[in-house]
């Protein structure tokens, strides 16, 4: 929204006539969302109007619900300008938010293959998953399972709305339009995350599942230790732990639980990339040797 061209393109009647002759995908600040869900577009000078319908990619046959447009206000929009309209000597410029989404959608399935490492935003946060923008509010879906390899009650638990993220390109449905993305495996496999600990010092853990054998306590988002049973101990619980020992060919590490601590911030601790670029074709979470399976991702071929 800021670079030269955006501006230049939106500084003038002229401006935007030939930006809607070349269908430049430009960008502004959507004002406010009136009753009937039109958005209000400051592009320079000039206030626009992006219609209902053209609001965002589904909204017109119904698969996308009406707050994928109530969402926007107050937040960048992209669109294309469809029509100059004057009225007593005021231009509106008539907007598509739709036709921008389209023309994304199009190039990122021509272009995107399994494996593919791309940067996303998050949108919004569901019980089943996280929502994230791929370009120009393309929206893809990362499942709760597919987050972090440490399973949590909930996608706010690693993610708030507006973070900026990585994913990866789990598959591309041509047929469906849709690209389905995972995250757990840039945060590491098992062997680079248990390098940051050793046996015999005390770190900070969050309790993640309670079983009748012991506690699993996250570490990372990518691991998790086992701690002995202490019934004053709840999921959600951050605790200090000692370890005891690690031992690479079970991928186990064995905990001992200190003491319970103040209840961690409303925001999610900042992520550790260990993949943000590039593309994969297999990834292994088990360490070379191991006894145990361990989670494997195999990108697949375009569906």
């Amino acid at each position: 929204m800021l670079t030269s061209e955006n501006t230049a393109a939106c500084a003038s009647q002229s401006a935007l006539r030939r930006a809607m002759e070349g269908q430049q995908v430009l960008e502004g600040i959507a004002l406010l969302c009136d009753e009937g869900h039109n958005l209000k577009v400051s592009l320079g000078p000039f206030t626009g109007v992006i219609p209902r319908e053209e609001a965002a990619l589904g909204i017109k046959d119904g698969s996308t619900r009406e707050i994928a447009i109530l969402s926007r206000v107050g937040k960048p929009v992209c669109f294309v300008v469809t029509d100059l309209a004057e009225q007593d000597g005021v231009l509106t410029p008539i907007l598509s938010r739709r036709k921008a989404q389209q023309r994304a959608l199009t190039y990122l399935l021509q272009t995107l293959q399994p494996g593919m490492v791309i940067p996303a935003t998050v949108t919004h946060l569901e019980n089943f998953g996280v929502f994230v923008d791929v370009a120009c509010g393309v929206a893809s879906m990362i499942g709760i399972e597919n987050i972090s390899i440490s399973r949590i009650p909930h996608p706010k638990c690693r993610f708030t709305p507006g973070q900026e993220i990585y994913a990866a390109v789990l598959a591309v449905d041509q047929s469906l339009r849709r690209i389905y993305l995972t995250h757990k495996e840039l945060l590491g496999t098992w062997q680079e995350n248990a390098a940051r600990f050793s046996p015999g010092i005390t770190v900070p853990g969050t309790v993640r599942g309670i079983q009748e054998y012991g506690i699993f306590i996250e570490l990372t988002a990518n691991l998790s230790g086992l701690a002995e049973i202490q019934e004053t101990l709840e999921e959600g619980d951050r605790v200090s732990v000692y370890i005891k020992a690690i031992v690479p060919e079970r991928m186990k590490i064995k905990l001992l639980a200190i003491d319970k601590l103040s209840p961690a911030p409303s925001t999610p601790a900042p992520l550790s990339y260990f993949i943000t670029s590039g593309q994969l074709e297999h990834w292994r979470y088990a360490p070379p040797g191991c006894t145990k399976p361990g989670c494997d991702t195999y990108f697949s071929a375009a569906l």
